[in-house]
């Protein structure tokens, strides 16, 4: 993939994410992590986010959506925050999360919720 292609992921990750927190990650980056970095912003970041086809808020409603539904209640929280930055309500992501507890279960539904109040009164302490 191409340089350009990795810097318009960077940009779309910064935008979406926070340029504060993409660059503590990045920061983090060691032999071990460096090559999946690289990956994240050319392909993620590059080649799908930054795709015309939906705007950012949507893909972070979809991404929150199969987060919840994959449990992965790490990533979920980092996208809870970039979903409330890129202009979706707490309403609409409590919905998502009874979205997915018709379709993943209830136990993705109630992990979900757990996380998406844990982000929520991180936000109203900050």
């Amino acid at each position: 993939m191409s340089s350009q292609q990795h810097d318009r992921g960077l940009e779309m990750r910064k935008q979406v994410l926070g340029a504060s927190h993409v660059e503590r990650t990045l920061a983090a980056t060691d032999q071990y992590t460096e090559a999946l970095q690289q990956l994240v912003n050319e392909f993620c970041w590059g080649a799908v986010w930054a795709r015309p086809g939906l705007e950012p808020r949507i893909r972070c409603m979809l991404t929150v959506t199969m987060l919840t539904a994959l449990n992965r209640s790490t990533e979920l929280q980092t996208h809870i925050r970039a979903a409330l930055g890129n202009g979706v309500t707490r309403e609409e992501i409590v919905e998502i999360m009874l979205q997915a507890g018709v379709y993943c279960g209830m136990p993705a539904a109630v992990e979900g919720l757990r996380v998406a109040r844990a982000v929520f009164a991180e936000a109203a302490a900050a």
